[in-house]
């Protein structure tokens, strides 16, 4: 997988804690602070390690499809962290880039950035079920 700086590991750390303490404003403000710090590419950097999170570690190398049925009738949001989540895990950095400057684009980054933490978090809580 794609390194990122040991910076985006704290700051996506932070992030989770925020997100698990269900403090959504907390979460943008994070990723806002980032932005200020880092530029958009810190805030990339920091959706990278939060879609590591969501895949694991161990993951084979190989390709990986995305099964969600109806994505298409989902929210812009909900498919770009499918999306973005399924590039991670295919270690595709070209399309997680192209994912993230379309979502910056539209005006939806905010939105996807929050859902990937929810997501993320979502994760971490049913793996320790």
């Amino acid at each position: 997988m794609v390194e990122v700086p040991p910076d985006a590991v704290d700051d996506a750390a932070q992030v989770l804690r925020l997100a698990l303490d269900g403090d959504s404003d907390a979460v943008v403000d994070a990723f806002d602070a980032v932005v200020d710090r880092s530029g958009v590419v810190g805030a990339y950097d920091v959706a990278w390690c939060l879609a590591a999170t969501m895949v694991g570690e161990g993951v084979p190398v190989g390709r990986w499809t995305l099964d969600f049925p109806d994505i298409d009738e989902a929210g812009y949001d909900t498919r770009w962290v499918a999306r973005f989540v399924s590039a991670y895990a295919n270690s595709d950095a070209s399309t997680g880039e192209a994912l993230f400057g379309a979502a910056l684009a539209d005006g939806q980054l905010p939105e996807c950035l929050l859902t990937l933490a929810g997501s993320a978090v979502a994760t971490l809580r049913r793996r320790s079920q």
